[in-house]
Parts: C-alpha cells; structure tokens; sequence
C-alpha cells in the first residue's frame, strides 16, 4: 500500500494550476447516459474516483476514447442494463448518481449501496423520494436497491435535505421525463449549476439555474454536446491554506473569482488574505495568522453549510489553519457527524484542539505541530493532513493515500514542483 512521506517545516513557492472539479466530473459522466450520442468532456480531473467511474461505465457497455490526460469522449450507445459491480460501488459514493440516468433508459435497474468515504450517516432518502415523485418504484433486494417504471412523468418534488447527489439525480430523471417537473430546495453548489449547463447544451429545457427552485420541461431524447469542466475549489482552497502554514508565496491559476467570496470571509476570520487577478490566485509570503474575534471581543464560530455557505469539504482543512493562527475559534460541522474525529491526528502532532462533541471543536492556536505517523481517513481529511505534515517539524508518514488519490490529482508532483519535500513511497 502506497504512503506519503514529508519533511516537513519548509516553505515554499511557486505556481500550480486547480484542477477540474470532482464533484461536477461525476456526475457530468453519469449524465453521459442520458444520451446515444457521444459527449466530449474536457478538463476531466484524472483522480480515482473519476477513474472508478469510467471503469463502471466502461463495464455496462460504454464505449470511452481519451483525447489526451483531462479530455475524454463517451458514447453510452451500447450500454446494457447491467447490475453495477459491487466492488467499485463501494469505493465510489457518486456510483448512486448512475440511477437517475438508468432508470431513464431501462425499465428496471438494480444497484448496489454507494460507498465513499466514512464520515458519518449520508441518506438516500430524497434520491429515492425523487424517483417515486416521477413514477418510479423504489425497492430493496438481497440488500440492493431496485428501480422499476413504466414511464417517468414530470413532477412537484420537494427535497428534505438540499441534497447535491440528490438534487442531480432528480435532475437528470425528470429531464427526460413527461411534462413539467419543479424541483423545490434543490441544491445550487457550482458543480450542480454546471451539470444543469451540460444538460442544456445535450438539449434539456432547465430554467432557475443557481437557485434553489428549478424548473424542468421534460424532452424526448438529448443529443450528444461538448462541456468543459470548472475547477476545483476544494482543491483551491487546500492550496491556499498550504500557503497560509507554510509561509509561503504560490499562485494558483485557472480559479473562478465568482465562487471565492465565502471562501475569502470564512478565511478573513484566520488572518488568511489573497489576491485575485482574472484566473489567478495570488497567495503573499509571511502571513501573520491572527483569530479576528466577533464584535466585543467574542469567540468566533465557523460553520458549514449547503451553498452559498461554507462547504463541508473545507472544514478539515481550514482547522489546520487554525492550528497556525493565533486565538481560539469554534468550528461547527453541521451536515455530518464522523468529519471531525481526525483531529485526533492533528492532536497527536502538538495540536491544541478540544474535541466537543461529533459536530464541534474548539482550536486554540498557534500550535507548533510535529511530524509523526498518521492514517488518512477520507479524502478531505487526508489532504488536511499533508498540509499539516507540510507546516510541521521533521517527517511524517501518512498512510492509506488511495483515499487522498480520489480526489486529487499528482498531488505529490504539484507539491514538488513548490520546493515540497514529499515522496510517494510503496510497500
């Protein structure tokens, strides 16, 4: 099994350029089975869940060319109505947005419990109360879940939870369903806003793009079309919080200004400053990392939330930051309760943190952390992890990196490419 090693305690410089985004990748490639004809995807993250996911469309008859290492075209034309391997859904969360596209093109589909990382109770519920809104049946086998229609029809569906996967999935079933279809508290992260845009250009009629209500008049058939990828702000946000705890100066290029605005507030509260030109991102040198307290001096909060707020996937990473910066702050993970026990980790390299409960934490900084060896237990939490490797004294070896291989690309070689001492090593 491969690991990471780090010396850590270095800074750095230089530039890299953001990748295309994971969680607009996946489901940008399930959508492709709306279609008979081929779609052209550019700026494809190569990580390992975009991978999982070709493989598994690959699997089901899906013919997949690679026009060069991020531009990809598929042609879903001879897909069948196989049951989807079991082994690749439980390493891929996303292998539950393949559903709303299947149950389009077949008339009965099986699938197996999604997988992906283990942070804590992630429901299904609103994916299936979307498919039953539509028509669909919804059912349990041998503990796999079975899909059956006639015929889909176009529906007033309200989600409980502003759901992303789920919102995708009602998306893409009700853009080939009959007639009018609302969908109500939907999710509007960027990544869904470019899924919808994909569909349109494949000739779906959506209205209400980056709202919460979107409505969609259903069409016969969708053609093939071409879609380019946004970048990755997770990713983004990682790097400029590598900057921040190292010290250093990096530009960080291809970014979206118009998506950086809570990142920059949320950050503001650390100390943390950028600037942004068109699609550069440029990071100083020499921070000084300060806790900005509340009006009257009161402890500041950080909390997540479905978009506009703070994403979920950048509290691992911005508590690293904390560990940096001078004060205390509070962090509040609210949509899931197993996100926060890596701080175990950060608390056995010299971090101050005061584990509340499964939602809260309490950082008080600065810390001086130390290398030491550690398990990543997700994606996000394992990239928080070599930044925190990154910024601490001497070696750390980080261990179960397939789980940071999912979501980022070359990870090791981009940071080398900063004058970051870190090695890819195998058992």
């Amino acid at each position: 099994m491969d690991r990471f090693v780090i010396q850590g305690g270095f800074s750095l410089q230089g530039t890299v350029k953001a990748q295309g985004n994971k969680n607009e990748a996946l489901p940008a490639l399930a959508a492709c089975l709306l279609t008979d004809e081929p779609v052209l995807l550019r700026n494809v993250p190569r990580i390992g869940d975009v991978l999982v996911m070709l493989d598994i469309l690959r699997s089901m008859g899906a013919k997949i060319r690679e026009l060069s290492s991020s531009d990809f075209e598929i042609c879903c034309r001879g897909v069948r109505a196989a049951e989807l391997d079991v082994e690749k859904s439980k390493i891929l969360r996303a292998a539950i947005l393949l559903a709303g596209p299947l149950i389009t093109r077949f008339d009965h589909v099986i699938l197996p419990p999604p997988g992906g990382d283990v942070i804590g109770r992630r429901r299904l519920d609103d994916h299936f109360l979307a498919f039953k809104s539509l028509g669909a049946r919804v059912g349990e086998i041998d503990r796999k879940y079975s899909l059956k229609r006639e015929k889909l029809i176009g529906a007033d569906i309200f989600l409980e939870e502003q759901s992303v996967t789920a919102t995708e999935n009602a998306i893409m079933a009700a853009a080939l369903s009959q007639g009018h279809s609302t969908i109500r508290n939907a999710a509007c992260e960027p990544h869904v806003v470019g899924l919808t845009h994909l569909l349109n250009s494949m000739g779906a009629r959506i209205s209400g793009i980056g709202a919460n209500i979107l409505e969609i008049d259903g069409v016969q058939e969708l053609d093939g079309a071409e879609h380019t990828i946004g970048s990755d702000l997770l990713e983004i946000g990682g790097y400029i919080v590598l900057a921040a705890v190292t010290h250093s100066s990096i530009t960080i290029e291809g970014v979206n200004p118009e998506e950086l605005y809570i990142i920059r507030s949320t950050y503001k509260k650390l100390g943390i400053e950028f600037d942004v030109q068109d699609d550069k991102l440029f990071m100083p040198k020499n921070q000084k990392l300060t806790i900005q307290p509340d009006f009257a001096g009161d402890i500041p909060k950080i909390d997540d939330g479905t978009w506009p707020a703070f994403p979920t996937d950048l509290m691992s990473i911005v508590i690293v930051a904390a560990t940096q910066a001078s004060g205390t702050i509070l962090f509040f993970e609210k949509m899931y309760d197993g996100r926060m026990f890596f701080v175990d980790h950060l608390i056995g390299m010299g971090a101050r943190i005061v584990l509340c409960d499964p939602h809260r934490v309490v950082v008080v900084g600065p810390s001086q952390l130390y290398g030491c060896q550690v398990t990543s237990p997700d994606i996000r939490a394992g990239m928080a992890l070599v930044i925190a490797a990154l910024c601490a004294q001497g070696e750390s070896v980080i261990y179960n990196i397939r789980q940071i291989d999912r979501g980022y690309e070359n990870l090791e070689q981009k940071l080398q490419t900063l004058g970051a001492r870190i090695e890819r090593r195998s058992s």
